[in-house]
């Protein structure tokens, strides 16, 4: 019965992901934390970064994820499944479309209107995932509950990639040894 219950979750968030694994978050989150209460919020933190730092698209290893913590390996196969069934079939369909319309204007136009709605669903992620980070997932956002050295090491991250254009994986492995030596020293 998990099985089915992940499957469907997943077929859900696969249907409705528009724009990419970072869109899919929200969704993920109304799924995994909100509705089905399988993870907590922090738990939910922890799975977007163990999904970023695995090879493959976010979503789907987000599935895996969700899937073997819930019921092991056929949870896994069931989420993931459950994950790229639409894709597969909705891809087959739009391309088969696509290479026979693709120079309608109307088509352009609805393509061009889907953009905003993706970086929103993204930006809303994003802040789902900075205030579970700085201030522990808490309703109110105070400034004296701010965990500064998140926010430190979280600022010289962004400069290390934005202004010396530093690897990414090499900023994340720096940002997890920073974190470590903040919780050597702090405690």
């Amino acid at each position: 019965m998990i099985c089915l219950q992940l499957f469907f979750s997943f077929l859900q968030i696969g249907l409705f992901s528009f724009g990419g694994g970072y869109a899919a978050m929200p969704l993920i989150q109304g799924q995994v934390v909100t509705q089905h209460g399988w993870l907590g919020m922090t738990e939910f933190t922890d799975l977007v970064t163990i999904s970023q730092m695995t090879p493959g698209p976010i979503a789907i290893n987000s599935a895996t994820f969700v899937g073997i913590k819930i019921a092991g390996i056929p949870g896994a196969l069931a989420a993931t499944l459950g994950c790229i069934l639409p894709s597969c079939i909705i891809v087959t369909l739009i391309a088969k479309l696509y290479l026979k319309y693709r120079n309608m204007t109307v088509l352009q136009s609805v393509l061009g209107s889907l953009r905003p709605a993706v970086v929103a669903m993204i930006a809303s992620a994003g802040i789902s995932i900075l205030v579970t980070a700085f201030w522990g997932g808490s309703e109110k956002i105070r400034l004296p509950d701010t965990d500064w050295s998140l926010v430190l090491i979280f600022v010289i991250c962004i400069i290390l990639l934005k202004k010396f254009r530093m690897n990414p994986i090499g900023v994340m492995l720096l940002a997890g040894v920073m974190k470590a030596a903040v919780s050597a020293i702090g405690g």
